[in-house]
C-alpha cells in the first residue's frame, strides 16, 4: 500500500520519513516492510501542532489525556516481531492511542482491530487514518484488558500500554500459532513476545521498555 505523504496529509514530504526509517535501522531494526510503513508514514500529524518539529526524533511524545505516542524504535520493534512468522491476516491493537502505530500495522497486514477506552483519543485517530486513505482498521471504544472477543482469534496482538500482568483475555483471544507482543510491569517494564501452541504460551523477554499503563475499568 502506497502512502502519498506530501500530497494527502501537506505541509511535509516523505524526506523526513525517510530519514527517520534509516535511524531505526541504525538502530536494528531490520524488516524492510516495516521500515518502509516508516518511511511512507506522516508522523507530523500524529502529535500535537506545538511538537511537530520533534515529530522525526526517535522519542516518545505526549499527546494529550495523559498518553504518549511510542518511540518510533518501540513502534518498528513490536510491528518487526509480528511479522517474525510470516504476515498475519489479522491483528488485534490495544491502544489506538494517537493512531500512529495503527497506521504501521494497517499498511503490513490485512485487517486490524483496535480498541481505544479514550472516546477523544480513538476520534482523532480515525480522522487521521482517513487522511492517509487506510480504510482496513476498524476501531472499537472499549476496555483494553477485555481485548474484542467477537472479532477474534487473532493471529497476532500488539498492546500500547503497559498491564501489571498479562491479561487472560488477550491469551484467549490470541490464534492457535499466534504471537501476542506485549509490555507487562509497573516500576520496571518489559517487553515480552508470547506464542501460543495449542494451550500452551511460550514467552520470551525482548528487551526493557517504558510504556503508559493499561488501565482497566470504567470508559472515559
Amino acid at each position: 500500500m502506497n502512502v502519498n505523504v506530501g500530497s494527502s496529509v501537506g505541509g511535509k514530504s516523505s524526506r523526513s520519513g525517510e530519514i527517520l526509517a534509516q535511524k531505526l535501522a541504525n538502530e536494528g531494526i531490520k524488516d524492510q516492510r516495516v521500515l518502509r510503513a516508516i518511511a511512507q508514514s506522516p508522523r507530523h500529524i500524529f502529535v500535537p501542532e506545538i511538537l511537530a518539529h520533534k515529530a522525526y526524533d526517535n522519542t516518545a511524545l505526549p499527546i494529550g489525556q495523559g498518553q504518549t505516542i511510542s518511540q518510533p524504535y518501540i513502534v518498528a520493534r513490536m510491528s518487526e516481531l509480528i511479522l517474525a512468522d510470516g504476515i498475519p491476516d489479522n491483528v488485534l491493537e490495544i491502544g489506538t492511542g494517537s493512531g500512529y502505530q495503527t497506521s504501521i500495522l494497517a499498511q503490513l497486514v490485512s485487517k486490524v482491530f483496535s480498541v481505544e477506552r479514550i472516546k477523544a483519543l480513538q476520534w482523532q485517530a480515525k480522522r487521521r487514518l482517513r487522511a492517509m486513505d487506510l480504510h482496513n482498521v476498524s476501531m472499537k471504544h472499549g476496555d483494553g484488558w477485555q481485548g474484542w472477543r467477537s472479532k477474534g482469534p487473532f493471529q497476532a496482538i500488539i498492546v500500547t500500554a503497559a498491564p501489571s500482568s498479562v491479561p487472560q483475555a488477550l491469551l484467549e483471544q490470541l490464534a492457535d500459532g499466534g504471537r501476542l507482543v506485549i509490555p507487562v510491569g509497573e516500576q520496571s517494564q518489559v517487553l515480552k513476545l508470547i506464542t501460543r501452541d495449542g494451550d500452551h504460551f511460550n514467552e520470551q523477554q525482548i528487551e526493557m521498555v517504558r510504556f503508559v499503563p493499561l488501565v482497566p475499568g470504567d470508559l472515559l
